[in-house]
């Protein structure tokens, strides 16, 4: 079982079938009152210019890599991302009925990054790897990275994915990037200046 691919291969599967839906249609009362979501062009630069799949309701429904379980259906929409090589991305976005509601989910989620490799390896062995927490972003509640370095050693595969978890009162956003390789070979830099701009943009 592969899981170290789960991530980067979910994330390009699900933007190439939005790419064919039409985004959620809004009233402009809502369109005023929605948070935003990044475009296309705000994630690090790639190989490859990134393509924008539509705002969808709800849940991705393959689940996130580290964090399913964690965020509730009702009050989240999310939207996929990808390139024409191997690297995907994915934002989410949930308003909590409550800051409070939002503070704890937002701790949850970090909890369930912090954690999500020790997951991992539970459930292949096989699996090698190495995750950090690369600080917190000054913007609004704080934005906070992690980077999980992943390698399967009898596939012959190594995959990199970066993660943030921001908040802005009652709205937290979760972001998701993934593709071959290591942390090398990441856009870190550029990721947390899209982690800032995508918690500065929210509403």
């Amino acid at each position: 079982m592969r899981t170290t691919r789960t991530l980067r291969t979910a994330l390009l599967t699900a933007a190439v079938a939005g790419l064919a839906v039409t985004a959620l249609p809004t009233t402009p009362a809502s369109a005023a009152s929605a948070p935003k979501f990044l475009s296309a062009a705000q994630w690090p630069a790639s190989h490859t210019p990134w393509t924008a799949g539509p705002v969808r309701k709800g849940l991705p429904e393959d689940g996130s890599l580290c964090t399913a379980g964690t965020t509730p259906a009702k009050g989240t929409r999310h939207r996929d991302f990808r390139t024409e090589l191997d690297t995907g991305a994915r934002q989410t976005i949930t308003v909590a009925p409550t800051t409070a509601e939002a503070k704890a989910l937002a701790a949850e989620l970090r909890t369930a990054l912090a954690a999500c490799l020790d997951r991992l390896k539970e459930q292949d062995p096989g699996l090698e790897g190495v995750s950090r927490y690369h600080g917190r972003v000054n913007v609004a509640e704080g934005a906070h990275i992690y980077s999980i370095d992943t390698s399967h050693p009898e596939a012959g595969s190594t995959d990199i994915g970066l993660h943030a978890v921001g908040r802005d009162g009652r709205t937290v956003t979760v972001l998701e990037w993934g593709q071959l390789g290591d942390l090398d070979g990441a856009p870190l830099k550029g990721f947390r200046k899209t982690a800032g701009t995508a918690v500065a943009e929210l509403h």
